[in-house]
């Protein structure tokens, strides 16, 4: 059976997630492998996020960087698993987003695609969403098609939602295309905010959320966003989301206790999923949660508390470990690029039509 690696990187800049699937008529996770983000690395991809001097150098320096620690981390799969490099069909390379701005036609991943190819032996398929964004479309979510091979049920209303430094939505009922769109931030708000005054990367657990309570007036103004009044396909990114957003609501002079201001990112993460998935599927019997939220007791509560009649798991209860889901969808989506198959979601994206997406980097 073909097997395919899936090398995902997210706006969470936590690390690399490198999969490995068998593909037939369904998807197999057979291992996996995690490397860290070098805070050297994490913090340069940070600041390519926004504008500074000499970016284009800059950018390809920390490719390099990025495809070396992905290829060293492909190496350490194949070998604690006795995989060889000749077994595998191809490589599904993410890359790392730096900027996503569709409204103004244009998406960039960085990943040297080239050079990933050149160091492992295995031929690569990267660049999966400027196909997307030329056709009219968004470029994201893409995992909305491989949620439905995944998770779509015949006789159920499902959701399926990611929640990463953002949090994206894929809409499963029986008999109707997948749908999907980003949410607004999923964990970037509340990392940022708590490395700032904590010095940690993440709030564990949501523990220090829970300390806090929740500032309705805060709320609202950061709920007032035109952005989560738009209804799909969209798609967002640290180029709204970010502190200097928050910086602003905030208004320059807080006046709100830090783990009150956690507990309200929370709660805007939480409502902002729960009222766009009431929105556009009201009648979802069962939300599937990936991505690291999934690892947040206190969202998961959270969302739980705001759907009632509809179950709230995590994506392991089906046997799909929640941290591997979106590696696991690159590795789907190199096997749709080799044999033809399209993968976008017009239904998501807002695409003209579907098509193909992915460049091939021959070994």
């Amino acid at each position: 059976m073909p097997l395919y690696l899936g090398v995902m990187s997210g706006t969470s800049l936590d690390g690399l997630d490198i999969a490995l699937i068998e593909q037939s008529e369904k998807t197999t996770l057979l291992a996996t492998h995690y490397l860290p983000m070098p805070s050297e690395l994490r913090a340069e991809l940070l600041a390519l996020c926004a504008p500074g001097p000499d970016e284009l150098a800059r950018a390809a320096v920390s490719e390099q960087y990025w495809v070396k620690l992905a290829a060293e981390g492909i190496q350490v799969l194949l070998k604690q698993h006795a995989v060889s490099a000749e077994s595998i069909r191809a490589i599904g390379s993410h890359g790392q987003t730096i900027r996503h701005e569709p409204a103004r036609g244009f998406t960039i991943q960085i990943g040297n695609p080239a050079l990933l190819a050149e160091l492992t032996g295995i031929s690569v398929v990267s660049d999966f969403r400027r196909r997307d964004v030329a056709a009219g479309g968004q470029g994201a979510p893409l995992v909305p098609a491989f949620h439905e091979a995944l998770f779509g049920a015949k006789n159920s209303c499902r959701a399926v939602l990611n929640v990463g430094g953002f949090s994206n939505l894929s809409l499963l009922a029986p008999g109707h295309p997948a749908r999907g769109f980003d949410c607004g931030p999923g964990n970037v708000l509340m990392d940022a905010w708590i490395q700032r005054l904590r010095g940690d990367s993440y709030d564990r657990d949501g523990n220090w959320a829970a300390s806090g309570r929740v500032q309705p007036e805060l709320l609202a103004t950061l709920l007032s966003d035109p952005f989560f009044k738009t209804q799909g396909p969209k798609s967002t990114g640290r180029e709204l989301f970010n502190l200097a957003w928050l910086d602003q609501h905030l208004g320059g002079q807080q006046h709100y206790a830090d783990a009150d201001v956690q507990a309200t990112l929370l709660e805007l993460t939480a409502l902002s999923i729960t009222r766009a998935l009431h929105s556009a599927q009201r009648e979802t019997e069962e939300l599937l949660v990936c991505g690291g939220g999934a690892h947040n007791r206190t969202l998961m509560t959270r969302l739980a508390a705001l759907l009632p009649g509809c179950a709230v798991n995590s994506t392991q209860h089906y046997g799909v470990p929640a941290d591997w889901v979106e590696a696991m969808a690159f590795a789907w989506l190199a096997h749709c690029c080799i044999e033809g198959i399209p993968a976008n979601r017009p239904s998501v994206t807002g695409a003209s039509g579907l098509r193909v997406l992915g460049a091939i980097y021959p070994a």
